[in-house]
């Protein structure tokens, strides 16, 4: 008779992701506390009630994932909940400067107060992360739906641009407002799309890893093959050309330029997509004026101080002001930069905890992102490692350009900060995204099952 020994699965960790959860909502509190003593100089008497709920709702997302999800990473669900978290104490922060500036000038209605909005779409962010662990029980289903997905992916971004429909708002055609609410589709459509790019490359990757022609030491892909990446090429520009949103073009095509360069491991795929993206952008410089408008401000911020300058001159003097340390959370004045709780809130960050508090913030991001780059690395199917991947590169991708935009190294964009700003739909969008990389992490850390007993064959079960 034999023994087949097989390492019993010790990996789930699921105690180890409630602990942490616990501290990051500990630390989110905290930090509520910090800000509501330095602007009234007491604890407020709705400290107890906020803390429950808050770890309330951030446990229904650890009990979804205990439930559906019980291999998976245990890192990813406390570090969303503390960048969630402090997000929301950071838009309390400013509601209350905002409150207070109006008391000053007399107005006789106060400004609406942002915070408690926020913290309804993170509860239906919540929902929407258990709704996909529910509803995706296995993300290779996805594939399946790869054009699907490109004609939702095309369907949304157009939406803001149908008559009664859309909305432009601060110079960009990116929402749309309906029953009395606004939202931004583009942000659903980043990941339909991002489903889309990871099925097409997962089909094709073959054709395309295909060499051409030599040039320069570099072999370069078949003129035949280049369609897809034209296509996405064209695409951002028309999205930049209608809508004026130069967040979202740059996202898309910084995806898919990534995801072509995984799936193919041709560096040809890399130089062509940058020398795609200059021709773009030298083209949308010289055709439209807003464009050239951003990047002015961005090369020489100071002349126009007074008029389209102001917002970035006041976040550089905001973040001079931090300093190393910061002012401290309620003590500094980011209320002077317009937009502070959406494009800025990095500047909000960088006055009131200083360059440690948002290099605090940043390595988050950065365990964020990691995981989702090992959890590609680890799949155990084509199709899971591409998504995961495009999911990570997107979140990376957007943290670059924002806190890029604010610290004046990259012209402004206009994206949100995933998980810190004030908006309903790159919350929610975002929640689903940690949705769809913990399902991933489910399947590939889960154990496969232990070959079948047969008469002659013992199994033995040890610890790893």
């Amino acid at each position: 008779m034999t023994t087949t020994i097989v390492p019993a699965s010790t990996g789930r960790r699921r105690g180890v992701e409630l602990a942490l959860l616990v501290l990051a909502t500990a630390m989110a509190v905290g930090a509520f506390a910090s800000v509501e003593l330095a602007h009234s100089s007491e604890l407020p008497a709705n400290l107890g009630s906020y803390a429950a709920g808050l770890l309330a709702v951030f446990l229904v997302a650890h009990v979804g994932i205990r439930w559906l999800a019980p291999y998976a990473d245990p890192l990813l669900l406390p570090c969303v909940a503390l960048l969630n978290g402090l997000g929301l104490v950071l838009i309390h922060r400013l509601d209350l400067a905002a409150a207070a500036r109006a008391a000053r000038a007399g107005a006789e209605r106060m400004p609406r107060a942002d915070a408690p909005i926020q913290l309804g779409w993170t509860a239906l962010g919540v929902v929407c992360f258990v709704g996909v662990l529910v509803l995706v029980r296995d993300h290779r289903v996805l594939a399946r739906y790869t054009y699907t997905a490109l004609a939702a992916g095309f369907g949304l971004l157009c939406l803001p641009l149908l008559p009664g429909l859309g909305r432009t708002i601060n110079g960009s055609r990116i929402w749309i407002r309906f029953a009395g609410f606004s939202f931004q589709p583009a942000e659903l459509a980043k990941i339909v799309l991002i489903v889309f790019f990871a099925g097409y490359l997962v089909a094709k990757r073959d054709v395309l890893a295909l060499a051409g022609r030599r040039v320069l030491l570099v072999d370069l892909p078949r003129g035949r093959d280049l369609g897809p990446i034209l296509l996405a090429w064209l695409v951002s520009l028309l999205v930049l050309v209608f809508e004026r949103d130069l967040g979202t073009s740059l996202l898309f095509f910084g995806v898919f330029v990534t995801l072509l360069y995984v799936a193919t491991e041709r560096v040809s795929w890399l130089i062509i997509g940058l020398l795609l993206f200059v021709a773009g952008a030298t083209l949308a410089y010289h055709l439209f004026g807003h464009v050239r408008v951003r990047v002015d401000v961005w090369l020489h911020p100071f002349d126009h101080a007074a008029t389209t300058g102001y917002q970035i001159v006041q976040s550089l003097y905001g973040l001079a002001t931090g300093g190393i340390l910061g002012t401290g959370l309620g003590q500094g004045h980011p209320e002077f930069v317009p937009f502070a709780n959406t494009d800025f809130i990095v500047s909000t960050i960088g006055e009131e905890l200083g360059y440690t508090g948002l290099l605090a913030i940043l390595v988050i991001y950065a365990i964020v992102v990691q995981r989702a780059f090992r959890t590609a690395i680890a799949a155990r199917d084509p199709f899971g490692k591409l998504l995961a991947a495009g999911l990570g590169f997107a979140l990376a991708i957007q943290l670059f350009v924002v806190v890029g935009g604010v610290t004046r190294l990259i012209p402004l964009t206009g994206l949100t900060t995933p998980f810190l700003s004030y908006g309903g739909s790159s919350l929610v969008a975002n929640w689903i995204i940690v949705a769809l990389l913990l399902r991933i992490s489910d399947a590939s850390r889960r154990p496969a099952p232990p070959p079948a007993p047969t008469g002659t064959e013992q199994t033995v079960l040890i610890p790893r």
